[in-house]
């Protein structure tokens, strides 16, 4: 190998490493702005949790298989945490309404709510290709 090579060579992983490191950075950066608190002291990720365990007592076995149908496109390992702020946001919706157990439409109306605009192309492919009517929440959608 001569010495243009292998100067090539460095030159390419030196960029490889950056970009990688610049794509962990990113991530790493979005989970400190989650962390953050927010006006009224507690973080995003409190009101998360706050949400997930208050309604905990709400899931029925119904509604838990029904969240995992909802996150089973999601990569497996991303599922965890997107199944645990999707909870979140269906714990949120039922707590609000006063609910005695977690329903269906909660968690399809969490789900939309959880759901970032950016993918809700998928999102709804994946409720029509399911046959999940969201119909009455098609409004949370523009």
């Amino acid at each position: 190998m001569s010495n243009s090579a292998f100067m090539w060579f460095i030159i390419f992983w030196v960029f490889v490493l950056l970009f990688f490191m610049s794509v962990g950075g990113y991530f790493m950066f979005r989970k400190f702005l989650k962390v953050l608190p927010k006006e009224d002291g507690k973080s995003k990720l409190d009101w998360q949790n706050h949400y997930v365990e208050s309604s905990r007592h709400l899931w029925t076995d119904d509604s838990k298989a029904f969240l995992d149908q909802l996150v089973s496109p999601v990569p497996a390992a991303f599922r965890d945490i997107a199944k645990h702020s999707i909870a979140a946001k269906i714990g949120e919706v039922a707590l609000e309404e006063s609910a005695t157990e977690v329903t269906r439409e909660h968690c399809i109306k969490g789900y939309i709510l959880a759901t970032p605009r950016r993918d809700y192309r998928s999102l709804t492919n994946f409720l029509d290709k399911h046959q999940i009517d969201y119909s009455a929440y098609k409004h949370l959608l523009n």
